[in-house]
């Protein structure tokens, strides 16, 4: 599994209002079949925009949870972007990659992760065990 953050954005007026709440609701679908990691409002937009992390096996899968969503629906999203994104650091940390540049070896030592080396590797060999 990725992790992919995706940015929506949609115009504010009657129609945001009368499909946020369908919007939400599958939101929290997501949520519950743990595709959505977290969700909510950028705030200081242009534009009502919305921030998800989402984890998936693919773009693809991405795209077609987005397609699902009620504002796609319903033509309501204006712009949307989807990076695929590697969390190596923080809450997310145990479920990233956890492969880091040969030269951050010593900082994924005292992470306790052995990033970027082959088990057993030498940890103060900078070039013995890379995997990349």
């Amino acid at each position: 599994m990725a992790f992919y953050i995706v940015t929506m954005s949609h115009p504010d007026g009657p129609e945001w209002n009368r499909h946020v709440a369908e919007h939400v609701e599958y939101l929290l679908e997501l949520v519950e079949k743990e595709k959505l990691k977290a969700s909510g409002p950028l705030k200081g937009s242009p534009l009502r925009s919305g921030f998800l992390i989402i984890v998936a096996n693919s773009r693809t899968e991405v795209e077609a949870l987005i397609e699902e969503d009620p504002f796609s629906r319903e033509k309501l999203i204006v712009s949307l972007s989807i990076e695929e994104w590697d969390p190596l650091f923080g809450v997310f940390g145990e479920e990233s990659s956890r492969t880091l540049p040969p030269d951050l070896n010593a900082i994924a030592e005292k992470l306790g992760y052995a990033w970027g080396r082959l088990p057993g590797a030498d940890p103060r060999d900078p070039d013995l065990g890379r995997t990349m």
